[in-house]
């Protein structure tokens, strides 16, 4: 059971690497979480902002992805959060009595009913308002977790679950039953965070590593937002997930206005790109990266071992490789123990890529972001849901994530690159990063634990 859980074949549409396509507009966006000189965390957030003014325009269709969509989880530390999972009810009820007319489908993961054992409020008012709401069949996933997930689906998969129990929550006040926590230990999900929406007569996607999530609020993200065919290529993804979770709420076909792929490989193009087919892209953009070539990553989990070789090959063929890590300190009030992006920071230190790590103060430093300029005015940056380690890439989880190219003047390329350059020089004495020392960690089992941990799935990560 075990084996054939972890292998089978994935859905169908599942790993898709969508076409290049023509751009009509794309904008870079970013949630920045940073420390002023008088040590107080401050927030410059707009990615939801921009989310919600997207549905607050639509008129035919909303399709939204987002993995946490809840109040649970604690607190970090401070009082900045915002009630972003109510904010975003409360936006797509009011459109929808706004335009009877307009179909909304959200798709979420089950996490935020804690597997049922309880009942998720968000989710029972969009069902209240005539919106489809689509938990993911996790079942129908590989499992990223066999040592567990193999007896799980033979003793207990059975067993269901529903509301209460005599067990604490893991992330809330409600009591929970023994079911919600067989169930979470398979360390699965659906993972991905986007949004389309009819815009005009166009078609407007967006893409992001941030969840409306109120514990997750403070986090800081990053986002490209675009309008054009590759927001279709977006709906074709998520239809995959609707195939083989609900296959009632189907989606409507929609007519593409530019099918063909991009003519001009010079000119910018975007394509969306799910699961493995984002491992593939990372590691083919990386295996480019020469002379020359500058590589900025940002990730909050950092992992995937042919990843981890190809920045350090990139740096062997004379690239410049900066990465920002988030230090795995803090988890909603937890501490953490910094697995597993420390003894992979020590590992990327030893071969001389520069190191340096997110400030962070309760929040997470949540980006998945990674761009490449070459030394001929080209650029590529990849970004999206997924973390780079082994449940996010090798066709685990479900992901959605964004490939942009184009000439290093592009304005999305160039925020993008200006919001790395910000946060690694910490600019305008905003405290973003701090040394490699600061969080360094080269003990060897240590970093065995991550490889073992990495290797079996038996972790969050």
């Amino acid at each position: 059971m075990a084996v054939w859980h972890t292998a089978k074949p994935v859905p169908d549409g599942l790993a898709l690497s969508g076409p290049m396509r023509s751009i009509e507009s794309v904008e870079f966006l970013a949630d920045e979480t940073w420390v002023d000189v008088d040590g107080q965390r401050r927030l410059d957030h707009r990615i939801f902002d921009h989310l919600l003014a997207l549905i607050a325009q639509a008129e035919r269709l909303i399709v939204a992805d987002f993995f946490l969509f809840n109040q649970f989880a604690g607190n970090p530390d401070g009082d900045d959060l915002r009630a972003l999972s109510s904010e975003l009810t409360q936006a797509l009820i009011r459109r929808q009595q706004e335009r009877p007319e307009l179909r909304i489908v959200f798709i979420t993961d089950p996490i935020n009913t804690l597997y049922g054992g309880v009942v998720a409020e968000h989710l029972e008012a969009l069902r209240s308002a005539g919106i489809a709401v689509v938990l993911t069949d996790l079942n129908r996933l590989r499992d990223s977790n066999p040592t567990w997930s193999g007896l799980w689906r033979l003793c207990c998969r059975w067993l269901g679950n529903s509301p209460g129990g005599w067990l604490p929550n893991p992330v809330g006040n409600d009591s929970v039953s023994l079911r919600t926590w067989l169930a979470m230990a398979n360390f699965k999900a659906n993972h991905r965070k986007a949004l389309v929406v009819d815009q005009g007569e166009s078609w407007a996607g967006l893409v992001t590593s941030a969840n409306p999530h109120d514990a997750s609020s403070a986090h800081g993200n990053s986002a490209l937002v675009f309008t054009g065919s590759a927001a279709l290529d977006l709906i074709d993804s998520e239809r995959a997930i609707l195939a083989f979770s609900a296959p009632g709420p189907a989606l409507p076909e929609v007519i593409t206005v530019d099918a063909e792929p991009s003519a001009s490989p010079a000119s910018a193009a975007l394509r969306v790109l799910t699961e493995g087919a984002i491992r593939d892209a990372v590691i083919e953009r990386l295996a480019e990266a020469g002379r020359g070539s500058q590589v900025d990553l940002a990730m909050f989990y950092l992992s995937h071992r042919a990843i981890v070789a190809g920045l350090v090959d990139a740096q062997k063929r004379g690239a410049e490789v900066r990465v920002l890590l988030d230090p795995n300190q803090h988890a909603f009030g937890r501490q953490k123990n910094g697995v597993p992006n420390r003894p992979v920071a020590a590992e990327l230190h030893r071969a001389g890529i520069a190191l340096r790590w997110c400030h962070t103060s309760g929040e997470q430093c949540h980006s998945k972001q990674l761009l490449i300029r070459h030394p001929g005015g080209e650029a590529v940056m990849l970004l999206g849901s997924a973390n780079f380690t082994r449940r996010n890439l090798d066709n685990f989880n479900p992901e959605s994530n964004v490939e942009l190219s184009g000439p290093i003047d592009l304005p999305a390329l160039t925020a993008a690159s200006a919001w790395f350059e910000r946060r690694w020089n910490n600019d305008n004495q905003r405290q973003y990063s701090v040394d490699y020392e600061q969080y360094a960690d080269e003990r060897r089992w240590r970093y065995w634990q991550y490889r073992i941990m990495e290797a079996t799935g038996l972790s969050t990560f």
